[in-house]
């Protein structure tokens, strides 16, 4: 799989797994809390800060009627979408100067749009990649709107069958897009462990040639590292300065100390994966010296037999191989020898 820039990192093997801290609603209409939560996402080892880019009438209407109203068994359950949307949505006029002082931090910043109007106002401030939200996979028009960008294009899979990615990997690849990142998504808030099926992801890469990682919204930490040791290239968790200050993403946000604590477990299990190697590290050459040998246990005179009473296979490792043992076992001693000596070829008659 190539590896794909995004600003000044590069996502894909061999690169450190590319983690990025979502916002979303997680500002509660507060511009400084916004900005407090940018810093304390650079802090906690993010490499990205991701806005979503709508208002409420660019992504639904305003309207009581049934279908507009949230009953599916969600934390949102009561609200119309407009209701939701009014308040969890960024106002446009901050993302510029949200931008700036991302970059400023040495995190790259981009956006998940909702129309035309939001891709053509993320152009304006030429953001370095776009995602396309899980429940905006179907909405092919606006895919292909994006993908004309020439920009790479990370997409969640969160309510997505199997034919729902295929239509969209292919729209992007129509467009002569080929800079496609599928994340696996479960479109449930939190979501439960056992939806996460993790062994989806490197199937992803297999089945549809891109780079794949994963958009969590479970609790804790626990599924990003997993995720990371089956290959996952991108990991995505909602930040939250504090949970107690509410919103509608605050119950599935991680907060700083839980997000650095997640990223430093990403990089151990990164350092951990290393490469297919049967080399023996200095260290590890070192602590073969206490493996088993062949050691004299209790003293032979010369010209007496090597019997099971006399010669062991015991810890460390300065004799001759364990695997010589039946070979020596009825073959006489060159010279007397002492118990606790290693057994060497020379030491043995006819061997």
């Amino acid at each position: 799989m190539k590896e794909i820039q995004i600003g000044s990192k590069l996502i894909g093997d061999p690169n450190p797994c590319f983690i990025i801290a979502e916002l979303s609603a997680n500002h509660n209409q507060d511009f400084q809390l916004a900005v407090e939560t940018l810093y304390a996402m650079k802090e906690s080892g993010a490499d990205c800060v991701k806005l979503q880019t709508y208002t409420p009438d660019t992504i639904t209407l305003k309207s009581e009627a049934e279908w507009f109203k949230i009953q599916k068994g969600t934390i949102w359950d009561g609200k119309t979408l407009y209701d939701l949307y009014s308040e969890a949505y960024t106002p446009w006029d901050w993302q510029p100067k949200l931008k700036e002082i991302a970059e400023s931090l040495g995190l790259e910043i981009f956006s998940s749009p909702f129309d035309k109007s939001s891709v053509d106002f993320l152009e304006t401030l030429n953001v370095p990649a776009y995602k396309i939200a899980s429940f905006e996979i179907t909405d092919i028009p606006l895919i292909r709107y994006v993908a004309s960008k020439g920009k790479p294009i990370i997409i969640s899979s969160g309510i997505a069958r199997i034919e729902d990615i295929d239509l969209a990997v292919r729209t992007c690849r129509e467009m002569e897009n080929e800079q496609i990142i599928i994340l696996k998504c479960t479109s449930s808030y939190p979501a439960p462990y056992e939806e996460a099926n993790l062994r989806t992801i490197p199937n992803l890469s297999e089945t549809f040639g891109v780079i794949s990682g994963l958009s969590d919204h479970t609790e804790g930490w626990s599924v990003p590292v997993a995720a990371v040791a089956l290959g996952a290239k991108v990991i995505e968790k909602h930040f939250i300065l504090d949970r107690n200050l509410g919103g509608p993403d605050s119950s599935f946000s991680m907060e700083p100390k839980e997000f650095k604590t997640m990223v430093n477990a990403v990089r151990q299990a990164e350092k951990s994966l290393g490469v297919i190697n049967y080399d023996l590290s200095e260290s590890v050459k070192k602590s073969r010296e206490f493996s088993r040998s062949l050691f004299i246990v209790k003293d032979i005179k010369i010209g007496e037999m090597f019997t099971e009473e006399n010669v062991r296979s015991i810890r460390p490792g300065f004799g001759l191989h364990p695997k010589y043992l039946d070979k020596v076992l009825g073959k006489v001693s060159t010279g007397d020898l002492k118990a606790g000596t290693p057994l060497d070829y020379s030491m043995i008659k006819g061997l």
